[in-house]
């Protein structure tokens, strides 16, 4: 059994390959090449938290997993990550776990990477300007994968304390040694939104973050942050306005996204509205950007067979290296 810790991860696997596991996992999962339930949600409601299971088989490459993750805001005040996760890989022809990998950051790579495939199929090939609304423990991962995908010259950054935000903005430009790309921190939503080509959203909201009327012509929206009915970071008029809405999966997104549920409940959009599922996109079997001026959005709530695929990808990649702990019980 191998275990990999991040450091291990960032010596083998890139944004970029996160970008092409992502859509792998997706053409997999549209072909039918997986069996991935609805992940079990369980509250912590004395510590505003939730952890959650998910599991999944991807009978197309003879593995299986699971990854534990947990949502615990407070954890920010003790210095330890909001988004605390684990991945068990097994290996689907003898049901052993053949792999412990850090989990949270894997989930923060694979959830980058959603925004970085979704934004390379949808968003205009010209798109310079972007919007990075949230600047918690998944911002670094968005950002890094909107420009891997696009020339941005300027993203807007925009949280929900103004201070942090100018010390993340300044963070990102060491870390990622931005030289060509202007980061710039802003107070308001507004400030950020408008007249962004790229506009993607990662945060724990209950309410619409941004204001649909903001968007301009020709935007691609990402979604990324509602994961459960309670959660909602897009309003009613940006789903109105799409001319495109992809999700990772249609039946997930209806029964997990408050971005969907919510004004579905208040009969302001129909199910219709979703174009279908993103790996339907990445296969051809779906038209995606048709107009220069049509707005398009991505829904992520995210599913256990891209972590399945890239924890599987990293795994192959780490052994072959021979890098990482190996250990048995």
């Amino acid at each position: 059994m191998l275990f990999l810790r991040e450091a291990d991860i960032r010596r083998v696997f890139s944004m970029n390959d996160a970008i092409a596991a992502y859509k792998k996992a997706f053409q997999i999962f549209s072909r039918g090449g997986s069996d991935v339930p609805l992940r079990t949600n369980i509250a912590a409601p004395k510590y505003e938290g939730q952890m959650l299971f998910m599991p999944g088989y991807v009978e197309e490459l003879d593995c299986a997993g699971v990854k534990i993750v947990s949502v615990f805001p407070q954890n920010s005040r003790q210095g330890k990550a909001v988004v605390p996760a684990t991945m068990l890989l097994l290996d689907a022809t003898s049901g052993e776990v053949n792999c412990i990998l850090d989990g949270t950051y894997v989930t923060r790579l694979r959830t980058g990477a959603a925004t970085g495939a979704a934004t390379a199929a949808l968003a205009r090939a010209d798109a310079s300007i972007g919007a990075l609304l949230g600047t918690g423990g998944q911002a670094q991962a968005q950002l890094e994968a909107m420009l891997a995908v696009r020339e941005l010259t300027e993203v807007r950054l925009c949280g929900r304390d103004y201070q942090k935000t100018v010390a993340f903005a300044e963070r990102m430009r060491e870390c990622l040694h931005l030289k060509r790309v202007t980061l710039r921190a802003v107070a308001t939503a507004e400030e950020a939104v408008t007249g962004a080509d790229v506009v993607t959203a990662v945060t724990t909201a209950t309410k619409p973050v941004f204001d649909g009327r903001w968007l301009k012509p020709g935007a691609h929206v990402n979604a990324i942050g509602s994961y459960m009915p309670t959660m909602q970071e897009i309003d009613a008029l940006t789903l109105q306005r799409s001319g495109k809405i992809f999700c990772e999966s249609k039946q997930a997104a209806l029964a997990e996204a408050g971005d969907f549920i919510v004004p579905l409940r208040a009969g302001l959009i129909s199910a219709e509205s979703i174009s279908g599922d993103i790996g339907n996109l990445f296969l051809g079997r779906q038209a995606g950007r048709e107009t220069a001026d049509e707005i398009t959005m991505f829904k992520s709530v995210g599913m256990a067979v891209v972590d399945i695929v890239t924890a599987q990808e990293i795994y192959l990649r780490a052994s072959e290296a021979e890098i990482g702990v190996s250990f048995s019980f």
